[in-house]
């Protein structure tokens, strides 16, 4: 994939895609799936803000229970099996384990009731998912003891068990969103990092491309383009106020955070535990929301705590006083645990479109919904489409709708997408094991079992091309 600036200045495209996170990436690689000829430009690297700052988390959507929300459980864990299938090498089941007392609201009856129910509502959760390892099993209980000695960190009085589910896990965010990418350009994408767009052609009446910003080199020059999807995040609001096309109700972030710490995971389980903070949309809701202790690669994820961010997209920071009350508040949800400030590796956030709250209010509202918006009914322009997005996990089904609109724009048959089932780059793979045993029987003598395992889990079936570039012999020395 090279950086061609002047293809995307010497061409026409039909669809010019702003924004180069997940959204983004997921709205060039359906689209150049359909055969549409797509630009993909990006103001910083690909996936360098909030798609690389996640919680590596594909969520199923089983806490919409709570909200009865059936449309979005059915959506998401929808698109979690969708992963699963095409992103075999970077997405993989995670077992999540919700420790039980007594027999109210966090007794294993309700619980596991309500988890039983999410398995009948995604009974279709493993179809056509192949490698057995990637399916989702269904919930089952953990006794107190298994419990215990699992976790020994959390509060054993009164302790009745566990109730087990399945999400699914990112093994690397950034090169996920990457692999999307990488598969639109060998579609014919043209693909351009550190290209940040000034201004939206045409706009407000009629957009008919972008005016972009090399920031590497320097100099301006325009992208034309038939159709325009702003698909910038937490940027795309300032580019559609200085088009004219500002939103009559403004997107409201939040700060997503969680902790890296060296605490090398102990089992193979998530645990998830009350934190101090309320659902206050939920219909049925439990004392508090959940946080996560999860493990991830060699060492423990924590999080995710939330907070309505007002000062702008270029400035998302975690202070040392936050950091530690994050610390204090795992600590006393997991009294056991007794995490160290030392032990804290990095803090990582970013910025999640939000529900409406009120200033200062301690137990929020998330955001629900993705805004698709067609600026043509809003504000009269024609030609542009905004996606800001909500939840990694749905970015591919959303993109998916935001092509189906700019190809009723273009004037074409909107032919079914085909990326809900083709493998993204590297995904071509019917058994990670399998691939596993190929490389191993392959490079075993030259690389270690750790580095080979990383290079599968990155790159999937492409680590073979990977091994054949120059300097490959010096990998994992």
């Amino acid at each position: 994939m090279q950086r061609d600036l002047s293809a995307l200045s010497n061409s026409e495209f039909d669809l010019v895609v702003v924004g180069g996170g997940i959204f983004g990436a997921c709205t060039a690689w359906d689209a150049a799936l359909r055969g549409l000829s797509v630009a993909l430009v990006e103001r910083e690297d690909f996936s360098g803000a909030t798609s690389a700052q996640c919680f590596k988390m594909v969520h199923g959507g089983i806490r919409y229970l709570q909200h009865g929300d059936l449309l979005r459980l059915r959506q998401s864990a929808r698109e979690r099996s969708i992963l699963l299938r095409v992103a075999p090498h970077l997405v993989s089941p995670l077992p999540i384990d919700i420790p039980t007392y007594g027999h109210g609201k966090k007794g294993k009856g309700f619980l596991g009731l309500g988890a039983s129910v999410y398995d009948l509502l995604t009974l279709d959760r493993n179809r056509g998912i192949s490698d057995e390892r990637r399916r989702i099993p269904s919930m089952s209980l953990v006794s107190a003891a298994e419990t215990r000695e699992r976790f020994p960190q959390i509060d054993a009085r009164g302790l009745t068990g566990a109730v087990r589910f399945h999400d699914a896990q990112m093994y690397n965010a950034p090169r996920l969103a990457l692999s999307f990418i990488r598969g639109a350009a060998q579609q014919g994408a043209v693909c351009v990092n550190y290209c940040e767009v000034v201004e939206l052609s045409g706009a407000p009446r009629r957009v008919a491309g972008v005016r972009a910003r090399d920031r590497l080199a320097g100099g301006e020059f325009t992208i034309r383009g038939r159709v325009v999807i702003n698909a910038a995040g937490p940027w795309a609001d300032g580019l559609l106020a200085g088009a004219g096309c500002g939103l009559a109700r403004p997107s409201v972030f939040s700060r997503d955070a969680c902790l890296i710490t060296s605490r090398r995971p102990t089992t193979s389980s998530a645990l998830a535990v009350p934190g101090r903070t309320r659902d206050p949309d939920a219909l049925l809701s439990r004392d508090a929301r959940h946080l996560f202790i999860v493990p991830w690669r060699d060492c423990t994820l924590l999080g995710v705590w939330h907070k309505v961010w007002p000062h702008g997209a270029d400035r998302v920071d975690l202070s040392a006083p936050e950091r530690e009350a994050f610390l204090e508040e795992i600590n006393w949800a997991a009294p056991g645990l007794e995490l160290k400030a030392e032990e804290v590796r990095a803090w990582q956030a970013g910025l999640v479109l939000f529900g409406a709250n009120q200033p200062g209010a301690v137990h929020l509202s998330y955001g629900k919904r993705s805004r698709l918006i067609d600026h043509a009914v809003t504000h009269g322009c024609e030609n542009l489409i905004s996606l800001i997005g909500v939840r990694y996990t749905t970015a591919r089904g959303e993109a998916e709708q935001a092509v189906d609109l700019a190809l009723k724009k273009l004037g074409r048959t909107v032919v079914p997408s085909q990326s809900a089932f083709r493998p993204v780059f590297g995904g071509a793979i019917e058994s990670f094991d399998g691939l596993i045993r190929t490389l191993r029987r392959r490079h075993g003598e030259s690389l270690g079992d750790d580095t080979l395992d990383a290079l599968a889990r990155n790159h999937g079936d492409a680590a073979a091309q990977v091994l054949k570039r120059p300097g490959a012999d010096e990998i994992g020395r």
